[in-house]
C-alpha cells in the first residue's frame, strides 16, 4: 500500500491517530538537528510473517480448546506484506524472529504437518543453510516472506540503499528459543537450541555479511567519548536525524541478550542495542508492553532519554473491536516506535459482517516519522519527510 492509499486511510473515519497535528512537510533543515530519540515511527510486528498455512490453520481452529495460548490459531490471523512494499508503505521498523541453526536444516522439516496427515518436507532448500532462521512458531507458524536472517537483512539493505533520505530504520531482532515441543516432547516435534556465546558472535556476523557497518547506527558511536551507554543517552546522545538519515538500527530481545552483552560488555564493538533495564551500563532501548497502564512511565523513559518500543494492538483484539485506546494511548505517550500488526487495515474489514473492522494505525499527519510528542520540544508534531 503506498502512501497516498495511506493517506486515504487516515482521513476515514476510526482509521487515523488523535487530530490537531501539523501535517505539512516539516523541512530538513527545520527537523535535520532532532536526535533520533525526538522522533516517532510505526513499526510492524513479527513483520516476516505470512499467513499459517491454512489447512493446519483449520485443524489448529478445530481443536482450539485444547492447545496452549502459543498454539491459540485466534492470535495468528493476519499476514503482512513483503518487507520492502512495508517500507515503501512507511513503516520504519521491522521485527524480526530468528531460531540458532548454526549447522543448518533444523526446521526443514515441519513436523505439524503430520497433524493433519501431511509430509512434513518443507522442500526449502535454504533451510539447509548453516545460520539463523526466521520463523514464528517451528513446525506450526512457519510461513515466511524470509525463511533466513541474511535473506531480510538483505531486501531491507537493497531498500534503504535506492532510499537515501529514509529516517532510519528499527529492526527489532527477537531471539527466541522455546517452541511446541517443550510442552510436549513426546511428539516428536522440533526442538530448538540456545544462544551461546558463539551465537551472539554469529549474529553480528551475519548482520555484516548484508550491511556495511557504516551504514548501521551502533551502540559505539552513541556512546562516543561517555563512559557507557546509558550516560550517553541520558546527556542527549543520540546522533541526529541529519547524521542518521539513510541508515538502519539493530535492537536485541529475547534469548540472545545474556550471551550477547556478557560477550562485549557495555556493548563495546557490538552492532545492535538490545532491550535493558534503566540503571545498566547499556541500557538505551527499552521494551514496553501496555501503553494503556504503562503511559506515564512510557513518557518518563522518553523524557530521559531512552529510546522505547510499545505495542498499539494485541493480537487480533482490536481488529475485530476496532477499539483505538492502546493505539492512541502508544502514540500519545512518545514511544519512538509504535508496533502494530495493521500499518493497514484487515482486507476483511470491507466485508460487512464479518467480525472484522477497518482498524489500523498510522502517524497523526500520515508519512513515515513525526517529531516526538513528548519528547520532540517546541518541534513536536510535525511530519517528517524524506524527500
Amino acid at each position: 500500500m503506498r502512501r497516498a492509499a495511506l493517506a486515504v486511510l487516515f482521513a476515514t473515519a476510526g482509521c487515523a491517530g488523535p487530530r490537531g497535528v501539523d501535517a505539512r512537510c516539516a523541512p530538513a533543515a527545520e527537523v535535520d538537528g532532532l536526535r533520533l530519540n525526538q522522533l516517532q515511527v510505526i513499526g510492524s510486528h513479527n513483520s516476516y510473517r505470512r499467513r499459517t498455512y491454512a489447512p493446519l490453520f483449520a485443524h489448529l481452529q478445530n481443536i482450539r480448546a485444547c492447545l496452549s495460548a502459543e498454539l491459540d490459531p485466534e492470535t495468528w490471523d493476519y499476514d503482512h506484506l513483503p518487507l520492502r512494499e512495508q517500507l515503501d508503505a512507511g513503516v520504519r521498523a521491522l521485527e524480526i524472529d530468528i531460531y540458532n541453526d548454526p549447522a543448518g536444516g533444523r526446521f526443514y522439516n515441519r513436523q505439524g504437518l503430520r497433524w493433519i496427515g501431511e509430509p512434513v518436507l518443507s522442500h526449502v532448500a535454504a533451510l539447509f543453510q548453516p545460520g539463523f532462521k526466521v520463523l514464528h512458531v517451528p513446525d506450526f507458524d512457519y510461513e515466511s516472506h524470509h525463511v533466513t536472517f541474511v535473506s531480510a537483512l538483505g531486501e531491507i539493505a537493497r531498500w534503504s540503499w535506492a532510499h537515501p533520505r529514509h529516517v532510519p530504520i528499527a529492526i527489532h531482532v527477537e531471539t527466541k528459543q522455546a517452541t511446541v515441543a517443550d510442552d510436549l516432547p513426546d511428539l516428536g516435534l522440533t526442538t530448538a537450541l540456545p544462544f551461546d556465546a558463539a551465537a551472539a558472535d554469529a549474529l553480528d556476523a551475519e548482520i555484516r555479511s548484508a550491511i556495511p557497518v557504516d551504514h548501521i547506527i551502533t551502540p559505539d558511536e552513541v556512546r562516543a567519548a561517555h563512559p557507557t551507554l546509558e550516560e550517553a543517552v541520558r546527556a542527549g546522545g543520540w546522533p541526529t536525524l541529519a547524521a542518521t538519515r539513510g541508515r538502519i538500527f539493530f535492537f536485541l530481545e529475547g534469548a540472545a541478550v545474556g550471551a550477547y552483552v556478557a560477550g562485549a560488555p557495555g556493548l563495546v564493538g557490538r552492532l545492535m542495542f538490545v532491550n535493558s533495564r534503566p540503571g545498566a551500563a547499556h541500557a538505551a532501548v527499552v521494551i514496553a508492553g501496555n501503553p494503556v497502564k504503562d503511559g506515564a512511565a512510557i513518557a518518563e523513559l522518553v523524557r530521559r532519554g531512552y529510546l522505547v518500543r510499545t505495542m498499539a494492538d494485541a493480537g487480533t483484539v482490536q481488529a475485530h473491536t476496532g477499539d483505538v485506546t492502546a493505539r492512541d494511548a502508544a502514540l500519545a505517550s512518545g514511544a519512538q516506535i509504535v508496533t502494530t500488526d495493521y500499518y493497514r487495515p484487515d482486507p476483511r474489514g470491507d466485508t460487512p459482517g464479518s467480525g472484522w473492522t477497518r482498524y489500523s494505525v498510522q502517524l497523526p499527519g500520515g508519512g513515515a516519522a513525526r517529531t516526538n510528542p513528548v519528547s520532540g520540544g517546541a518541534r513536536a508534531s510535525l511530519r517528517v519527510c524524506e524527500d
